[in-house]
């Protein structure tokens, strides 16, 4: 019987390697997926579907995907916009194509918050917007 010889060195002799963006593409319009995108325009829709996924709620996704937003409905307007800059930026820079996420501007009416801001990536700048009701 012959029995393995396992060695204590640790291999560095490999090479990491950035899999493709290639994805199927979502037509939200018409509610439709259909055809395919990459690169930046792959981009905009990570980002778009990260940022409309409630994390923790779908056992189908990672405890990593997704932004937390139920718990700022309610909230005053003092400690939701602070917090969903953060949230967006933990949610966002969990995806690793994603470099930064900056440049926000935040308007609010009657409930209502609408922040902008810039996402870039390994592809380019994506100008981007989420809104929140925080409204009971």
């Amino acid at each position: 019987m012959m029995i393995p010889v396992v060695s204590d060195e640790i291999r560095t002799d490999f090479e990491f390697e950035e899999l493709p963006t290639n994805t199927w593409q979502l037509h939200i319009e018409e509610n439709k997926i259909y055809g395919f995108t990459d690169k930046l325009e792959a981009m905009k829709q990570a980002i778009y579907l990260i940022l409309s996924i409630e994390r923790y709620e779908y056992i189908i996704f990672s405890w990593n995907y997704g932004i937390e937003l139920l718990d700022l409905y309610g909230r005053e307007m003092t400690y939701v916009i602070p917090e969903l800059e953060r949230r967006i930026k933990e949610a966002l820079l969990q995806d690793t194509r994603i470099t930064s996420v900056e440049n926000f501007e935040f308007e609010t009416e009657k409930g209502v918050v609408k922040a902008t801001f810039t996402v870039k990536t390994i592809y380019g700048d994506v100008e981007t917007e989420k809104v929140v009701n925080v409204n009971v």
